[in-house]
């Protein structure tokens, strides 16, 4: 069977952290599948793992916040990438404040919007949430330069369980 290995190895797109809270329960996990995918009206896409901890807490999620990452927040990523919310709270080891319905928005990360949850799409071991940008970081802040990417935290290895 064909796989994609050789294509998605020169692939080098910037991660996210994506960050949701339902029922009481807050989550957030490293995401490297994710894109714009309408301009108008404008839609987002994340892709989270169903074996993820924060896959779980966003199926309840009316928003999720999607943070990106500069090159100097490895350890953000390494948090959030390497560490499972089934575990331990990751929220008790960085700032933040919560956000559109307790959704949590991380105080280091300058670039952001939080974005309400318009459907759900299956795509194999991930699930597409697309979301309608309902907020974002003020203006003014600026992006991050240069943003982290996927072949600075390919080593990582995911804390949720396999």
């Amino acid at each position: 069977m064909a796989g994609l290995d050789a294509f998605t190895e020169v692939l080098d797109g910037p991660v996210y952290v994506v960050t949701a809270a339902a029922d009481g329960a807050r989550a957030g996990c490293l995401v490297g599948f994710a894109s714009q995918c309408s301009i108008d009206p404008p839609r987002f896409v994340v892709w989270l793992s169903t074996a993820n901890h924060t896959y779980r807490v966003a199926r309840g999620a009316a928003y999720l916040t999607v943070h990106l990452l500069s090159r100097d927040q490895r350890a953000l990523a390494e948090l959030f990438g390497g560490r499972t919310g089934d575990r331990e709270d990751k929220f008790a080891r960085t700032g933040w404040r919560p956000g559109r319905e307790g959704s949590p928005v991380l105080n280091e990360v300058r670039t952001w919007f939080t974005g309400r949850v318009e459907r759900c799409v299956g795509g194999g071991d991930h699930v597409g949430f697309v979301l309608s940008p309902v907020e974002e970081c003020p203006p003014g802040k600026g992006p991050p330069s240069p943003v982290l990417r996927y072949q600075d935290v390919r080593d990582l290895r995911p804390g949720h369980p396999a």
